[in-house]
């Protein structure tokens, strides 16, 4: 048996009898991220999920493995392994793995039957929040590492963190990146599971990431709600002032972001893969979404839709405050009103000039002089790879063809990790592997959120040809 079929064949094994019974027990953990339960620590949840993972991965019958849970003052915890450089690999090479064990809040809709604490498997997925957002990262870093072994392959130093904050923005990693920056030392390899695939016959590898700038816009006209039959009319509505200042930043009729400083100019590189990812996709994001109604996408053209998701900025409206339920409301004019606001940012786009730039706008001169208060701001730049080096291309090309049957694909991905941002601008001259098994109607985020188990299997053993090569790279 080649290389590849004893890697296959160790993947498929651990997946099936180990790490699927593993990820029951993971999604039935509510362990949300911190923005969403301010609780986190005392419910407990987070340190059951950190507990849960970093036993299973302390069984793993791999040459000099550790694992630790490490905590600092005030955040959440990190999970960390290292396996030390087979016997003739440089060892002070390293490979870094990242994955996240936090999970976004339940969000309505699920499917009957369905739920994000209830574990489901219905032939090749498995339904539950956070097992493929990002559960199943640990369980597979690992197991590529297995799988490799278990074929007779050579390997760096790998070192492998899962972080426990990554739905909240990662407010945390900084902290642990410099508090491990010894263990870490210089990668030259950066693999993160935590992305997408545009669909399930390939390995796809994410060449950008947007930014992120989150905030919370307030407008306050009154002290407490008064009757509107007595004041409409005197006293300003703070929607209709939240809606000035909207217009200052979004087009209503288009929903074009009018702050330059949120625009950047898109390198023909990603222009070139954008019309190969769309020729090889037959078709538009925008079919795989289930649209209400009549309700049409903001754009018919493929090539439009997939750039507005990689390389254009937009604005979605996340949350409201300071309406009570229709079936509680009386006719009231209200005394405030609360938006969530999500800009998604170009990868190369610097969040903190985006933030600063957006701040000013939306509380500068207030209509009406209502109050203005914006708060709960979240910054986090995107990132763009680096040309992927000769060696990573082959190696790529026979991992995907060994797995899937058919050589990888690049593509933007439109969500957010901050940690590549960070790792980008910290190691410039590693290369990036950033993948994952988020596809068509895999929904993460919202109802009905599943894991593409054949996905994750052939990605784990896809992995285990990459780091090989890595190890007997070209110098």
């Amino acid at each position: 048996m080649t290389f590849a079929d004893l890697a296959r064949a160790r993947s498929a094994e651990v997946w099936e009898h180990s790490i699927v019974p593993a990820l029951h027990r993971y999604i039935a953990i509510p362990n949300v991220s911190a923005a969403f339960d301010a609780d986190w620590k005392a419910n407990g949840y987070m340190d059951a999920a950190a507990t849960l993972i970093s036993a299973w991965c302390r069984d793993r019958p791999i040459p000099g493995l550790t694992v630790e849970v490490i905590e600092l003052e005030g955040r959440s915890p990190m999970i960390v392994m290292e396996v030390p450089a087979t016997s003739g690999v440089d060892g002070d090479d390293t490979v870094l793995m990242y994955g996240h064990l936090d999970k976004q809040p339940e969000m309505t809709g699920w499917r009957e039957g369905l739920g994000p604490w209830t574990p489901v498997r219905e032939g090749d997925r498995l339904y539950g929040r956070g097992g493929g957002d990002d559960g199943y990262s640990a369980f597979a870093s690992l197991t590529s590492l297995e799988a490799l072994h278990a074929a007779g392959g050579a390997h760096a130093r790998c070192i492998v963190l899962i972080e426990a904050s990554e739905e909240s923005g990662s407010p945390d990693l900084a902290a642990y990146v410099e508090h491990l920056a010894d263990r870490i030392g210089t990668p030259s390899l950066v693999i993160c599971l935590d992305s997408g695939c545009a669909d399930y016959e390939r390995m796809w590898v994410t060449t950008s990431l947007r930014g992120l700038v989150a905030l919370h816009l307030t407008v306050e006209v009154l002290e407490n709600g008064l009757h509107s039959g007595d004041v409409s009319g005197i006293v300003p509505s703070s929607f209709r002032i939240l809606r000035q200042l909207l217009d200052r930043v979004e087009d209503a009729s288009t929903g074009r972001i009018l702050v330059d400083a949120l625009h950047t100019s898109i390198p023909p590189d990603r222009l070139r893969e954008t019309h190969a990812t769309a020729a090889a996709l037959g078709g538009r994001p925008s079919d795989e979404y289930r649209f209400a109604g009549t309700t049409e996408p903001m754009s018919s053209d493929a090539i439009d839709q997939f750039l507005q998701r990689t390389w254009r900025p937009t604005l979605s409206y996340i949350s409201a405050d300071g309406f009570p339920p229709s079936s509680r409301a009386g006719n009231v004019l209200r005394p405030s009103t609360t938006l969530g606001l999500s800009f998604r940012l170009p990868p190369t786009v610097d969040a903190d000039e985006a933030r600063d730039t957006l701040m000013a706008l939306l509380s500068a001169d207030p209509p009406s002089g209502a109050t203005v208060v914006v708060a709960g701001t979240e910054a986090a730049s995107g990132w763009n790879a680096p040309e992927f080096a000769p060696w990573l291309t082959e190696s790529l090309t026979h991992a995907s063809q060994a797995t899937f049957g058919r050589p990888f694909l690049t593509e933007g991905e439109g969500g957010s990790i901050p940690f590549m941002g960070m790792l980008g601008q910290r190691f410039p001259h590693a290369q990036f592997v950033i993948t994952g098994v988020l596809g068509p109607e895999s929904n993460a985020h919202g109802p009905n959120e599943y894991l593409h188990l054949p996905t994750a299997e052939r990605i784990t053993a896809a992995l285990a040809m990459v780091i090989n090569d890595h190890a007997s790279r070209p110098s």
